[in-house]
């Protein structure tokens, strides 16, 4: 399954400043690990060293914030926008 992975300006040290990058795969996680392997080391910023997503990383597939659906189960259909969202504290 070919999606779109939209890459925040913090990772795109990882993607030669790309903004978005193709991914593939039918769920999320495979999407992840195509990532990873495609641009390493992105993979580590974005999921911890249990292979969770990161406490203060947002991922929606869609428009759907994966926490709240199968997180790195969520299906990843063909065409899909994954969009990757690091949390921005600050008071």
């Amino acid at each position: 399954m070919s999606v779109s992975v939209r890459i925040p300006t913090i990772l795109r040290t990882y993607t030669n400043g790309s903004a978005e990058v193709g991914g593939e795969g039918a769920t999320l996680r495979e999407v992840l690990q195509k990532l990873d392997a495609d641009f390493p080391g992105i993979g580590a910023r974005i999921l911890d060293e249990t292979g969770k997503i990161r406490r203060f990383v947002n991922v929606y597939v869609g428009e759907e914030d994966v926490r709240f659906a199968d997180n790195l189960d969520t299906p990843t259909p063909s065409g899909v926008q994954i969009s990757i969202i690091p949390a921005v504290a600050g008071g």
